[in-house]
């Protein structure tokens, strides 16, 4: 079974478009898990532009399921991860100026960064996972590095099922190679004892062909969930991906 981490950005978004108390992202918290949520995801940018350091203890306190905060590998973020002691930090790449995470963290470039991090939190308890483009070279280095998971980017299947070339270096690929290119890397990182999740752009729509590689055991959700929420509720939009992950993983090999 694969689990679902739901999001809750763009909550926060809604909320400092105002600079003001709501949407409450506790609310939205309490009610993704009670729709069934596995865990909570948020991330901590440089920015601040939508999650506040307060909320990482706002959330501390009222998550009962598995807290998991993406942030950069900076001196300043993991000092407030120490403090607020999520269940999980994922270590992203973040460049000023994108509109949203934009690739995986270079983990072969940036290793001795990406190391250090990773020994800093896993000595506090605290689970760690790189969120990497899915390249053997990326997930032997995050494993050098000590990492207890990794997350696989699926921005390029994404775009793909879209149709769209994105930022992808080489160009439009198609689903079916991107899908490759996942299953591939999945495989590689379950044979060296890595934990796989994924995540990036993924809907209703996409999310059952990535669910049914076997080897995938979570995924972190927001955008498509919290889009949909604003139509039919947040609720139903969590339970439906819910079932869209579970459809999908039925079928996995």
């Amino acid at each position: 079974m694969s689990r679902l981490n739901v999001n809750i950005d763009h909550v926060a978004t809604v909320r400092e478009a105002r600079r003001t108390i709501e949407p409450s992202l506790a609310a939205a918290a309490m009610m993704c898990e009670a729709a069934g949520a596995d865990g909570i995801t948020v991330h901590l940018r440089g920015d601040r532009r939508h999650i506040q350091d307060r909320d990482l203890y706002l959330l501390r306190d009222c998550v009962t399921t598995y807290l998991n905060v993406e942030m950069a590998t900076g001196d300043e973020m993991i000092s407030i991860a120490l403090d607020a002691r999520p269940d999980c930090v994922t270590l992203v790449e973040e460049r000023p100026g994108e509109v949203t995470t934009e690739g995986g963290l270079d983990t072969v470039a940036n290793f001795e960064a990406v190391k250090q991090a990773i020994e800093t939190l896993r000595a506090k308890g605290i689970i760690t996972s790189v969120f990497i483009d899915p390249e053997p070279s990326q997930i032997e280095a995050a494993n050098k590095a000590g990492a207890n998971q990794i997350e696989l980017s699926t921005a390029y299947y994404a775009e793909a099922t879209l149709g769209r070339a994105a930022f992808h270096p080489a160009g439009q690929r198609s689903t079916a190679h991107e899908l490759t290119r996942l299953r591939t890397a999945a495989e590689h990182a379950a044979q060296l004892g890595v934990r796989v999740a994924a995540g990036h752009g993924l809907t209703t729509r996409n999310v059952g062909a990535v669910a049914a590689i076997s080897h995938i055991t979570e995924f972190n959700i927001g955008h498509s969930i919290i889009a949909g929420a604003i139509f039919k509720g947040l609720d139903l939009s969590v339970r439906e991906m819910i079932d869209a992950i579970h459809r999908g993983r039925s079928t996995a090999k």
